[in-house]
């Protein structure tokens, strides 16, 4: 009888195992496991990362004269011998916890270059310094908001070649899905558009060229005994506008040639700097050779162009040094699918583009990409593998190298503050031996469950927490 009720309690199990979702049988072998426990601890070590690598090895520390082992670290007695780190995904559509440390990290290394810290000397503040916003040209009318205003009022009304109207009486919203895209498809210049993208790294190139060129001409010097009298640094990040084309905002910092916290000379002031921001952005071009596939054969940048002076606190009519920081660290964390200026993912073929889920304006941009990518004479812009970005192949941030600290030292930064300094680094009395390999990435359904969960519970707190730190603040203020 009890053999009897034990197959029927077994089979019952089983029946209610098949009635469960992968996800949950999943999370139920995951609490099952003895190393369960230790597998939170890592994924809560990481902040619930969305996609995580997974590596495996060991850390051997000795004396140096001794050969005494200091510390150790293997990953044998770990889950599934390995240990989970970050995916360190800039991007929030592939992972948001990483997305959130990374955009810490940006706000950090663009206030040093502006506050000081991080190495950075304070005085730095008393350096002449601009925000900057360089926009691209015009391809064709596209349709706008305006705050309460008509989009492009036309008086007299009319039509394109293509019988399209030229104008546009709505009243768009923020929120409208009609905004960037062109009045008419087929009168916008998306040949010119792509091209633009494609060259807008030498674009930036030669205005930060023509910026030390200008200074340099003021101060009655030549251009290559500049950097004896100062430095220019740069911080710039690119973002993509409604109509789907890049522009940057930039940080331009004037230094002495000792580097940050060196005076500039006397001469070099905020309104020289602004004078040769304006004359470096409207001379910069590139040329790109002629050929009977397209007409766009210089490349320039747009008539929009806004040049505030930073102030270090809100005393001023520009933005403070806080502000700039944080709106640089808003759109670095933002991929071209969260802004559907494009995909976060490659597009290997024109049947890619048809499927994907972005609208006919994007789809006409990353088709032309793919055409002009065929051409001979632009085969060095890879222009097909990076059509999911509209073809614009540069890095969202970047910086001069005198300009503040680098990703690599706050990373480095924060990892010895959680091991609290208990560990030695960059001491020659020691010598550490590491031995490791990459394993995998990702999670199973049920794990992918939990760590999301995880990642939840981290921003809740850090929510919580941002609210008191605001309360308090206004108590303060009271």
């Amino acid at each position: 009888m009890t053999a009897s009720n034990n197959r029927s309690a077994e089979l019952e199990r089983e029946k209610r195992l098949r009635l469960l979702s992968d996800v949950d049988r999943d999370i139920i072998r995951l609490a099952h496991d003895p190393l369960f426990p230790r597998w939170l601890e890592q994924i809560k070590a990481i902040g619930g990362c969305g996609h995580p690598v997974y590596l495996s090895g060991s850390t051997v520390t000795r004396d140096a004269l001794t050969g005494e082992v200091i510390a150790s670290y293997s990953t044998a007695g770990e889950p599934g011998e390995r240990l989970a780190v970050r995916c360190r995904n800039r991007r929030a559509s592939v992972c948001e916890p990483c997305s959130y440390l990374h955009a810490g990290d940006t706000y950090q290394l663009i206030r040093a270059g502006l506050s000081g810290g991080k190495n950075v000397p304070e005085r730095v503040r008393d350096q002449p310094r601009l925000f900057v916003t360089l926009t691209a040209p015009s391809f064709g009318p596209v349709h706008r908001f305006l705050d309460g205003e008509r989009c492009r009022p036309r008086r007299d009304g009319g039509s394109c070649e293509h019988g399209r109207p030229v104008g546009c009486g709505l009243v768009h919203t923020e929120e409208d899905p009609l905004l960037g895209r062109p009045l008419c498809p087929d009168c916008y210049d998306y040949v010119g558009h792509v091209l633009w993208h494609a060259h807008a790294g030498r674009l930036w190139d030669r205005f930060t060229t023509a910026v030390r060129r200008h200074l340099a001409s003021a101060g009655g010097i030549s251009r290559s005994r500049l950097r004896e009298h100062l430095v220019v640094s740069f911080a710039k990040v690119a973002e993509y506008q409604k109509r789907t084309a890049i522009h940057f905002h930039a940080v331009v910092r004037l230094d002495g040639p000792a580097g940050p916290g060196d005076p500039s000379p006397d001469w070099a002031t905020v309104e020289l700097l602004t004078d040769a921001v304006r004359a470096a952005a409207a001379s910069a071009n590139v040329r790109v050779p002629e050929s009977d596939a397209y007409g766009t054969e210089l490349l320039l940048f747009g008539e929009q162009l806004a040049v505030r002076p930073i102030w270090a606190f809100a005393d001023g009519e520009g933005p403070t040094d806080d502000a700039v920081a944080a709106y640089v660290a808003k759109y670095v964390s933002k991929g071209t699918a969260e802004t559907g200026a494009g995909l976060d993912y490659l597009v290997t073929s024109p049947d890619d583009i048809d499927a994907a889920a972005v609208t006919t304006h994007v789809k006409a941009l990353m088709g032309t990409c793919w055409r002009l990518g065929g051409l001979p004479e632009l085969e060095h812009l890879r222009l097909r593998s990076w059509a999911h970005t509209l073809g614009y192949r540069g890095h969202i941030l970047t910086k001069s190298r005198r300009y503040s600290t680098t990703y690599t030292a706050l990373r480095e930064e924060r990892a010895e503050y959680q091991r609290g300094g208990t560990e030695p680094t960059d001491n020659p009395a020691v010598i550490t031996e590491s031995n490791w390999r990459y394993v995998g990435s990702g999670y199973t359904p049920g794990a992918a469950l939990l760590a999301a969960g995880i990642a939840e519970d981290v921003a809740t707190s850090r929510e919580l927490a941002r609210e008191a730190t605001e309360d308090q603040a206004r108590g303060w203020e009271l």
